[in-house]
């Protein structure tokens, strides 16, 4: 085995695909189930030459990462359902000031303190949250060790592309299992790499201020909504990311992410060896939510069903709004409990019979 081919928990994986990306500066507060990046950052960042700070609380570790990515820093700050709550204001803040940031929710069950199992009820929070004002970022959704790996890099990527920040999403499942990964090599970011970054300077010259971005738009307000729906639509249009597993053909669709998608490309495989055609769209990312991966449903299909561990059926809305309402849509729906393969064809059954009850 390769030096860089190794087996790690989730969350570890993604600390160490973080510093090799050449993130030097993580803040952050302890919080069930994402701790494990908080400890791993405690003692490897200082190996690399960085810093790892635990703060008083996650508003506190928000506007560190904040200031270093004023300063041009890759850096990283992660929590989980209670704890990304409290981030809202900071990613307001650094939607507004057009600074390119990665932040992680390992998200976790329940309203108020809820509990420490896996869930997948942040959906909402993530993908229509985020702070006051016109705020939105990008989000994206891995469902395995690899994917997370692989996600820090993209993550790192598009918030410097868009100068954006850029959430990762992941339920504590796949946060706390293990798997094979092939990590990337390490590389080094220069801070001092961007013009609009804060830095050092010489006397006589100007330094950079780091505000609101309407500020400096003409006429203020009225050229800041240009430049922001612009930037919407270019992340729109460009950075939807999905992946389609026997969907052309399929009577029933289910559509899903995290550790439910894994769950249904098993249920996709069972129920084709049993002559049942169903179907997968599996989101890559939930902002933007990807559209287009819709365009791809045949005219045979009778039913969406939507996967989700979540109480309430918080994607139902968004795959509605995909679908343009031209397609019953249906639910297997879980709260802490990991869905079951069976269970998803036993629903997709029900759909093809007509037993079964739309959630929408």
């Amino acid at each position: 085995m390769a030096d860089n081919e190794v087996i790690m928990k989730g969350n570890e994986a993604l600390a160490e695909a973080a510093i090799r990306s050449g993130c030097r500066f993580f803040s952050g507060y302890p919080i069930t189930p994402q701790t494990e990046i908080l400890e791993y950052m405690s003692w490897r960042m200082e190996e690399a030459g960085g810093e790892a700070i635990q703060t008083e609380d996650e508003l506190c570790g928000a506007y560190m990462l904040f200031g270093a990515a004023a300063a041009g820093a890759r850096a990283l700050s992660t929590s989980a359902g209670p704890g990304f709550s409290l981030y809202q204001e900071a990613i307001s803040y650094l939607v507004g000031s057009d600074l390119p940031a990665v932040l992680v929710d390992v998200s976790r069950i329940g309203n108020a303190l809820g509990d420490i199992s896996q869930s997948q009820g942040d959906y909402e929070l993530i993908r229509k949250g985020n702070g006051h004002g016109d705020t939105m970022v990008i989000a994206l959704t891995p469902a395995s060790v690899q994917e997370i790996v692989d996600d820090v890099q993209l993550a790192y990527e598009l918030a410097e592309k868009y100068l954006h920040p850029v959430i990762i999403l992941y339920d504590a499942a796949i946060g706390q299992m293990m798997e094979g990964v092939t990590l990337p090599e390490m590389s080094e970011h220069d801070i001092n790499k961007f013009d609009w970054s804060v830095k050092g300077i010489e006397k006589g010259q100007h330094g950079r201020k780091i505000t609101n971005v309407s500020y400096f738009c003409d006429n203020m307000y009225v050229g800041y909504e240009k430049y922001l729906r612009d930037k919407y639509k270019a992340i729109t249009d460009n950075e939807q990311r999905w992946e389609n597993v026997e969907v052309a053909d399929a009577e029933v669709v289910c559509v899903a992410y995290g550790i439910s998608s894994r769950v249904c490309k098993e249920a996709v495989r069972n129920a084709r060896a049993e002559g049942i055609k169903l179907g997968l769209i599996r989101l890559k990312t939930i902002t933007p939510f990807p559209v287009k991966a819709f365009e791809e449903i045949g005219p045979d299909c009778k039913g969406i069903e939507v996967v989700e561990m979540s109480i309430k059926g918080q994607m139902v809305d968004d795959v509605a709004l995909a679908t343009k309402c031209n397609i019953p849509i249906y639910g297997y729906l879980t709260s802490y409990l990991v869905p079951d393969s069976e269970k998803v064809i036993e629903v997709a059954k029900d759909i093809l019979a007509g037993k079964a009850e739309e959630v929408l």
